[in-house]
Order: structure tokens, then sequence, then C-alpha cells
């Protein structure tokens, strides 16, 4: 069976193209997800990997669609050969179910990584000189709303859970939290 795994970034993000790169595969399953590709916890990668067996193809349109590190990749196709599954990445033309696949996997996940960390890298640097040029300020700050008080008094008194208010003042756990002990 040929099962395929489709993931975007985000939300907004669009998954025609993928789903389009695939269509030509006789696929049975896909498996689709908006959400980062930055760890394992996916659901529908672990329900992709609950589901193959002994004998199943995974097609992907391009590997950084399921693993954004050669760490990460390298795992994700070592469970999926231990499961007798094999790895076919379309953009790249790998199929791990040859030993030039497998190697091919391997040089173009770690060409990829070295690129990644050293985009990262140069961000730095930049952001480094511009800070020190003094042309770089960061984030602009979360404005507090107009009814912090009074929702910041209610999860207080423990009348509402700190989900809820967060939900009330329209702010992540993170900036709620930050901004709490920023006006403590």
């Amino acid at each position: 069976m040929k099962v395929a795994y489709i993931r975007v970034s985000t939300e907004e993000q669009n998954t025609a193209r993928q789903e389009e790169a695939i269509e030509a595969q006789d696929i049975e399953k896909v498996f689709i997800e908006k959400i980062s590709g930055k760890n394992m916890e996916r659901p529908q990668l672990k329900a992709m990997l609950d589901y193959v067996r002994d004998g199943d193809t995974l097609v992907v349109e391009s590997y950084s669609r399921l693993a954004r590190n050669t760490k990460d990749l390298l795992s994700i196709v070592e469970e999926l050969e231990k499961k007798g599954v094999a790895f076919i990445s379309l953009k790249e033309n790998i199929d791990t179910s040859t030993p030039q696949g497998k190697l091919m996997l391997t040089i173009f996940a770690g060409l990829a990584q070295f690129e990644r960390e050293c985009t990262l890298q140069r961000q730095r640097e930049g952001i480094a000189i511009a800070k020190a040029e003094g042309k770089y300020k960061g984030r602009k700050p979360v404005a507090i709303p107009d009814n912090w008080n009074e929702v910041i008094s209610l999860w207080q008194k423990g009348e509402i859970t700190a989900k809820v208010a967060q939900k009330k003042l329209g702010m992540t756990p993170a900036t709620f939290y930050r901004k709490i002990k920023e006006l403590s």
C-alpha cells in the first residue's frame, strides 16, 4: 500500500501543491497536517507511523515535509525501515528501497541541515550587527489590553483559569506569564 504524508507549517498555508505532486502516485491513504515540523510531536505523523506496516511505501513531496533536521528525518526513516516500510521523496527523487536511495537521503538531509544552520547563523550575525548599530530593536512589545486589571483580578482570585484569562486577553501563554512577571 502507498501512503502519503503532507504537512504545512501553519493553518493558513495550502497543501494543494503537495497534493498535486503525489496525485500520480496511486496513494491509498493520506495523512495531512498543518503544524510546524520542528519537532516530532505531530498527531498525523504519529498516526501515519502507527498505520504503516511491512510492505507499505511512504511517499512525501519533499523530505522537508517529514522532518526539519537530519536527526529527526533519519530517526523516522529508521523507524519506517524497522517496520519494513520504504520511503520515497518525490522532489529529491529518493527511494530508500535501494542502497543508492538510502545514501542519497543521508547526504541530502545532511546538506539541508547544514544550509539551515548556516542561514540561522547569518541571521544571528545580521541581528548582532543591526543591534550594535542601533537599528534593531526586536519585536514591538505586546500592549496591555484595557481589561487587563479586571481579568488578572479574576484569575488571581481563582474565579477563572489561566487559560480563560489568556483567551479573554487575547494572549498566548508565554506572553500572558511574561506580562504578569513584568507587571508584578
